[in-house]
């Protein structure tokens, strides 16, 4: 459910989820949210909403900027994190000759068993605190990172253990809609600045360049978001990714769901251009001592862009 000012429950569910494998970039697409919502004022912020979530979030977003480097499972010290999306909406209202009033909105952003060690094996019992959250949450944000993929191709193990006991713990409430989940689903391909994955979309003829953003940065369309997708689970390492595509297919509507093509740490800027540069475009390097590191700083593609439709989606009502 989603909070309310003075303590009040929504009468729908508006929480919001963050699911995927391990070490698919859970922590520091949080970190690249809070910086992304520093570079751009779009309305939203995210508060912690305990002690030790908000420590993390300043933890992880530290990494990022000042320490040049990538949040990891050992920054963590406790298994569930819980913070709040804060916003306004514009809502109008009939007894007011049409009026148009400003309400503060809060979502649940919540992330369960951040460590990645319960979603070891086949996830024949997927952890606790995950289930009850994705329950009882109304939008999903989905991570699926194709050079893992590329890699150990271990996606569709991860995906489908927890996808199957929460199909089973919403059919028990009775909440399925048209047969399937009733939830929003964020589908958020990370990753974008690595050359395989830019290179995908590149051969797709995917790629997009907007006029207004000073740094040229590529980007993939929402639009085309899915045909990207569609491509990285047929080149997975086992074959097996396309049935997480069909899988979402089968259990989530289709105008619930919706596919992102983002970047936590963007790309590379020229320090003579200011610009995208396309022989020298990576942002993160290995360094002397064999760590991966950002070399200059961080710019977030698309991270926004999954929480803004799911905030849209849930606060409108559209689709609950």
């Amino acid at each position: 459910m989603a909070e309310a000012p003075g303590g009040q429950q929504r009468p729908h569910k508006a929480g919001i989820v963050m699911w995927g494998a391990p070490a698919c970039g859970k922590t520091t697409f949080l970190a690249a949210l809070s910086i992304a919502l520093g570079r751009r004022n779009v309305g939203w912020k995210v508060i912690g909403a305990d002690t030790p979530s908000t420590n993390a979030l300043v933890n992880f977003t530290t990494k990022l900027t000042k320490d040049r480097v990538f949040p990891k499972a050992s920054d963590l010290v406790i298994e569930q994190y819980r913070w709040r999306l804060v916003g306004e909406r514009t809502v109008r209202s009939w007894k007011r000759f049409l009026r148009a009033e400003t309400q503060e909105v809060r979502l649940a952003l919540d992330l369960a068993d951040l460590g990645g060690e319960g979603y070891s094996s086949t996830l024949v019992s997927p952890p606790k605190g995950l289930i009850d959250n994705l329950v009882n949450g109304g939008g999903i944000i989905f991570l699926f990172d194709p050079v893992r993929e590329f890699e150990e191709g271990d996606s569709f193990t991860h995906f489908f253990g927890v996808l199957s006991h929460l199909a089973q713990h919403v059919m028990e409430n009775s909440d399925l809609v048209g047969g399937r989940l009733p939830h929003h689903l964020a589908v958020v391909i990370t990753k974008f600045d690595e050359p395989r994955v830019l290179e995908t979309a590149d051969k797709l003829d995917l790629i997009q360049f907007d006029p207004d953003d000073p740094q040229d940065f590529p980007r993939v369309g929402t639009e085309d978001a899915k045909q990207l997708f569609t491509e990285l689970c047929r080149i997975s390492a086992t074959g097996d990714a396309e049935m997480v595509l069909n899988s979402i297919e089968q259990y989530f509507l289709p105008d619930r769901t919706r596919y992102f093509v983002t970047s936590a740490i963007g790309f590379h800027v020229d320090k003579d251009t200011g610009t995208f540069d396309a022989e020298d475009f990576q942002n993160d390097m290995v360094d002397a001592q064999g760590f991966k590191r950002i070399r200059g700083a961080v710019n977030p593609i698309n991270v926004l862009e999954p929480l803004s439709w799911l905030g849209e989606r849930l606060t409108s009502g559209k689709g609950t």
